[in-house]
């Protein structure tokens, strides 16, 4: 059983002596960052990795978050490595339950979380200035996503960026969004319980479904309360 300690992080020297950043592609930046990673944190926790890597992983939490790079729960909630399951994709969404020959990669993600490593608590994490939700909203607004799976994708949360528009017509384009963003997380709530094994655990009480929003630029995080139907602020 590992030690719930603090990571010892080492950050190693990524700048000039000018305080800038070196000319560096970004595949040469992310070798760099590694040999800092292997001579620093990796040294200072060389066998809490190696027990990492002996025994089976227990993650406490399933999340499922956007890809957007500038959110990454990892770091928004301070866990160690071993510690979440996370799933990204664009705009966070759950997609219905549908068993069928296509390919389901958060499905399937969802279902080894739930089944195999027996997570019991799911946190939908959705988050401001979200592109997807974005294009979502500008599609409603006759501007259609192009790509071939963009459009598809963020369908699912189409009934919600109809509803939302329709019921907060008094609403400027960024407060909009905002509610969109949020929306969709809870929309995405319903679909996981879509999810025969995970309704049947929700309702025997064994598994926890949560929604949280994080706001990128103010650093601060709400949690969904369903009695409510409001999501609230977790601050200092």
């Amino acid at each position: 059983m590992l030690l719930r300690k603090p990571l010892l992080v080492y950050v190693g020297p990524r700048a000039n002596n000018t305080g800038t950043l070196p000319a560096m592609d970004a595949v040469a930046s992310l070798i760099a960052g590694y040999r800092n990673f292997r001579s620093g944190t990796y040294r200072q926790n060389e066998e809490r990795y190696q027990a990492l890597a002996a025994q089976r992983q227990r993650p406490k939490a399933l999340i499922i978050a956007c890809c957007d790079s500038r959110t990454d729960p990892a770091m928004v909630f301070q866990s160690d490595p071993g510690e979440l399951f996370v799933v990204r994709n664009v705009a966070n969404l759950v997609p219905p339950y549908e068993p069928d020959s296509h390919y389901h990669g958060t499905s399937a993600a969802l279902e080894f979380g739930v089944k195999a490593l027996e997570i019991k608590d799911i946190i939908v994490m959705g988050h401001a200035g979200c592109g997807g939700i974005e294009a979502l909203y500008d599609s409603c607004c006759g501007k259609p996503a192009s790509g071939d799976f963009i459009p598809s994708w963020i369908s699912l949360a189409q009934p919600v960026a109809s509803r939302v528009l329709e019921n907060h017509s008094d609403l400027d384009r960024a407060d909009a969004l905002y509610k969109l963003e949020q929306e969709a997380v809870v929309a995405s709530l319903d679909r996981l319980r879509t999810f025969p094994f995970i309704a049947e655990r929700e309702e025997a009480g064994t598994l926890r479904l949560h929604g949280w929003f994080y706001g990128i630029g103010s650093g601060i995080l709400s949690i969904y309360e369903p009695a409510e139907q409001r999501f609230r602020d977790i601050t200092d």
